[in-house]
């Protein structure tokens, strides 16, 4: 009984192996049009009786604006585009600074943000980081810094039901993701850390501010410049 058990076992880890190789392979080329992410904010509207209403439209990374990929990159993770998934400074600091605070800092990059988006959910425990950690790597072996900008681009949230820069382009400022000017691309930007705090359309004072400081940095960002114009 206990040896069919660890064979059952162990034939369901492998295929569940395969599985989630698959799932990441094919997300290495075909648009995503739906996430984890996604799905949790819808269960999350229909357990609290709210209505929900999503949008989403998916655009290659040659339709979206230069400017939309430099906002993103300066304002989440200045140094993904040399990093291999993790950014060992930024976890070490946020560990300093977590030890010594009431407040909890983080220091996801792009890379571990798309994987929780696009495979996971949100929250804090253990299981989720240790699986956005497998998910993080795979991606980074299997897709290339373009392709993850490009996904974590159509599947972040920028408000609620808004996700991805094309549907919050065309939702915020009535025009297409390629169209967007660098004001408008460091704005959506600000408000990454929270979007469902944080209003595009409603800026606050910090966000203003937020937006300046990010508009400094796309100025100088010479390591992202390659990587948004190939």
């Amino acid at each position: 009984m206990l040896k069919s058990l660890t064979l059952f076992l162990l034939k369901l880890l492998r295929w569940s192996a395969l599985l989630v190789l698959l799932w990441v392979l094919l997300g290495s080329f075909l648009p995503i049009p739906y996430t984890g992410l996604m799905l949790e904010r819808q269960l999350e509207a229909w357990w609290q009786g709210q209505s929900y209403q999503r949008q989403h439209q998916w655009v290659p990374y040659e339709q979206i604006s230069r400017h939309a990929k430099q906002a993103v990159v300066a304002a989440e993770d200045q140094k993904f585009p040399e990093h291999y998934g993790f950014d060992m400074a930024a976890i070490e600091k946020a560990l300093v600074y977590n030890r010594k605070g009431s407040k909890v800092r983080g220091a996801s990059t792009i890379s571990q943000q798309t994987a929780k988006n696009v495979f996971l959910w949100s929250g804090r425990s253990w299981l989720r980081k240790g699986l956005e950690s497998g998910f993080t790597l795979l991606i980074e072996l299997a897709w290339g810094k373009q392709r993850i900008l490009e996904v974590y681009l159509n599947s972040v949230e920028f408000g609620p039901g808004i996700y991805g820069v094309e549907a919050a382009s065309r939702h915020f400022f009535s025009k297409s993701a390629a169209r967007l000017t660098r004001q408008e691309a460091a704005l959506l930007a600000a408000v990454l850390p929270n979007p469902l705090r944080f209003k595009v359309n409603r800026p606050s004072p910090y966000i203003y501010k937020r937006q300046q400081w990010i508009l400094k940095q796309m100025n100088q960002l010479a390591s992202v410049e390659k990587l948004v114009t190939d």
